[in-house]
C-alpha cells in the first residue's frame, strides 16, 4: 500500500481499486482527501483475481489506523462488499464505468448488499469518488473538530464558486 508522499502522518482513510485502470476516478478521492488535508493510502486490489490480498487488506485495516475504506471497483464490483465483509470501518463504494453497461452493474453490484454488510454507495465515476472522499471526511469530522472546520470551509468555496460562474455568466449576456 503507497502513502502519497506529501502527507506525514500515517493514513486514516484506504483507497483502494479494482485495477490500476480505476485510478482515473479514483484520483478524484485522493483530490479531496489532500484538499482537506486527510492523510490517505492508495492501493489495487481485486476481489476476484486477488481475494486473498483483498482479506489482508481488509482484515488489517484497523490495525493500520484506518478508519474509513473507500472501493473503487467496475464490472461485477464485489471489492466494497467483501472488504466490508471483513471489517467494521465504514465502507463507502464507487462504481466504475468500465464496461458495456456504463457502470449500472458495478452501481448495481454495489449497492445490492446483503443485511448486516452495509457499503454506502456513491455515484458511478469521478462524482461518486469525489462525494466519497467528502463522505469520508464528514465521517472522521463526527470525532475531529479540525476536519470538521475544512469541511465548512470546503462548502463554503463551493458556494462561491457557484456565484462566481453565475456572476461570470450574466456577464456574457
Amino acid at each position: 500500500m503507497k502513502q502519497p508522499e506529501d502527507q506525514n502522518r500515517p493514513p486514516v482513510v484506504g483507497i483502494v481499486m479494482g485495477s490500476d485502470s480505476d485510478w482515473g476516478v479514483m484520483e478524484k478521492a485522493a483530490s479531496v482527501l489532500k484538499q482537506l488535508n486527510i492523510p490517505f493510502d492508495v492501493t489495487v486490489s481485486s476481489a476476484h483475481r486477488s481475494p486473498e490480498r483483498t482479506t489482508d487488506y481488509a482484515r488489517s485495516a484497523r490495525d493500520r489506523g484506518l478508519r474509513v475504506i473507500i472501493a473503487g471497483a467496475g464490472g461485477a464490483a464485489h471489492l466494497a462488499g467483501s472488504i466490508a465483509a471483513l471489517t467494521t470501518l465504514p465502507v463507502i463504494g464507487v462504481p466504475i464505468d468500465s464496461s458495456s453497461l456504463k457502470g449500472l452493474d458495478a452501481l448495481l453490484a454495489t449497492v445490492q448488499m446483503p443485511s448486516g454488510v452495509p457499503v454506502a454507495t456513491m455515484a458511478i465515476g469521478p462524482a461518486g469518488a469525489k462525494n466519497a472522499a467528502v463522505l469520508a471526511a464528514q465521517i472522521l469530522a463526527t470525532g475531529e473538530p479540525e476536519i470538521e472546520g475544512r469541511l465548512e470551509q470546503f462548502k463554503k468555496d463551493m458556494a462561491t464558486q457557484v456565484a462566481e460562474k453565475a456572476e461570470a455568466l450574466r456577464q456574457k449576456v
